[in-house]
């Protein structure tokens, strides 16, 4: 890690503007495995398969196995998996958007409707290590919202991510990975159906394929690196330094930075990362080249900084702090604050947006899930009483069209009350 203060603008500059550009090269790749399975389906999904993820078994997993990883795994992880499941559906339930009538002037009524999508896809990445956690933050959402059908796609499901399948009652899972299950979900083949929306992090190759499909098949988000800010102007050095390096070990590429007003916690920090940080791997590569300290004068600085980033996860040592941040993914408050607290157990979602995309959304919710339409519900007097706004606007407009569409129907009102016989 390094120390910058807030006037190096060079290098702050590159904190804030972190484009999430596709490496070319794996673009063309992506682009190639989508088109051929878009075309091909089944033949193409199983041929890479077998190419990528040295696939052996059916690309369907069984009920039976499903149950069976359940049962396999220890008894100690399968109560902690069954409690972050129940945390994360306590959250979910107060997401959903609600449904709604009011009327805007008498004889004009709008109700706002909320439906489940059909069907949805839940990628559970499969790397160095197994991540039951993300198959439980993607499909437990999409099953309070009300999906009937919840589709799984993990290219190495061991049993710890078929108990996560059991506990959240998934509909299918395959044993499909990487760019040809995101085109699977999104295009269906014979095997696997087309999903209305895919969710969940993976590989830069998974995250080039959801960016490809997306005009075809809506996804959550482009997901890049993973991220952490730590905005501290007092606190335990050892902690910080802890949150640091448990950010970092996800990824060789993941960034991790301080923002402090204090120097020599920062340099406590630096002292830290150090002592605790492995010899060898990703997580002392990330740290080498990502990890940043940048000192500030003022709190204030610090904050706008910190919007400026709009990182994945903030975790800060002050409320005051936490009410100033309005750009994150999630907001961690106080010296107990654990970002790992929220990947596990908490309920709040840990599928967060990356790159500064917390600049106009937070994290993956229930409500990504559901479709909000509304309905319009007028009566002849509804018109009449809106027709003077109507007919200015569309002659403003040009629209003469939508003005007479309007006009046609007071006319057939006022004839129908001209030919009512006068007593």
């Amino acid at each position: 890690m390094r120390i910058i203060a807030l006037s190096n603008r060079q290098a702050v500059s590159r904190l804030i503007d972190r484009r999430q550009e596709t490496d070319p090269a794996i673009a063309r790749r992506v682009a190639r495995i989508v088109a051929a399975v878009r075309r091909s389906g089944d033949p193409a999904v199983l041929r890479y398969a077998r190419r990528f993820d040295q696939l052996t078994a059916p690309a369907e997993v069984s009920r039976d196995e499903i149950q069976a990883g359940l049962r396999a795994i220890d008894p100690s992880l399968r109560a902690a998996l069954r409690t972050s499941a129940t945390h994360i559906r306590r959250i979910a339930r107060r997401q959903i958007p609600r449904a709604w009538r009011t009327a805007v002037v008498p004889g004009v009524e709008i109700e706002q409707r909320v439906s489940p999508l059909d069907r949805v896809g839940c990628y559970v990445p499969a790397g160095r290590y197994p991540l039951p956690s993300s198959l439980l933050m993607t499909a437990i959402p999409a099953q309070v919202a009300g999906v009937p059908e919840i589709i799984v796609a993990c290219p190495r499901p061991d049993p710890t991510v078929l108990a996560a399948a059991a506990i959240a009652n998934v509909t299918r899972l395959f044993r499909l990975g990487g760019a040809q299950a995101i085109a699977a979900l999104a295009y269906g083949t014979d095997t696997v159906p087309k999903v209305d929306k895919i969710v969940g992090p993976g590989s830069a190759y998974v995250a080039a394929a959801k960016a490809l499909v997306a005009t075809d098949c809506p996804i959550d988000f482009y997901a890049g690196p993973t991220e952490i800010v730590l905005v501290a102007t007092r606190g335990n050095p050892t902690w910080i330094a802890a949150d640091l390096i448990a950010q970092a070990e996800h990824d060789p590429d993941a960034r991790g930075i301080v923002i402090t007003t204090d120097r020599a916690l920062a340099e406590r920090v630096i002292e830290q990362v150090k002592a605790r940080m492995p010899a060898t791997g990703p997580t002392r590569q990330s740290l080498r080249q990502h990890g940043v300290i940048v000192v500030t004068s003022t709190l204030a600085e610090a904050i706008t900084l910190a919007n400026q980033i709009a990182p994945e996860h903030l975790v800060c040592d002050r409320e005051d702090v936490a009410q100033a941040s309005t750009r994150a993914g999630t907001v961690f408050v106080g010296p107990y604050g654990a970002q790992a607290a929220g990947d596990y157990a908490t309920g709040s979602n840990h599928v967060l947006p990356t790159g500064g995309a917390a600049r106009f959304r937070g994290g993956l919710s229930a409500s990504d899930f559901v479709h909000v339409h509304s309905v319009q519900r007028l009566t002849k007097t509804g018109l009449a009483t809106l027709a003077p706004t109507i007919l200015s606007i569309a002659e403003a407009e040009g629209l003469k069209g939508h003005a007479e569409s309007v006009r046609v129907r007071l006319r057939r009102v006022r004839a129908a009350r001209n030919a009512t016989p006068r007593t």
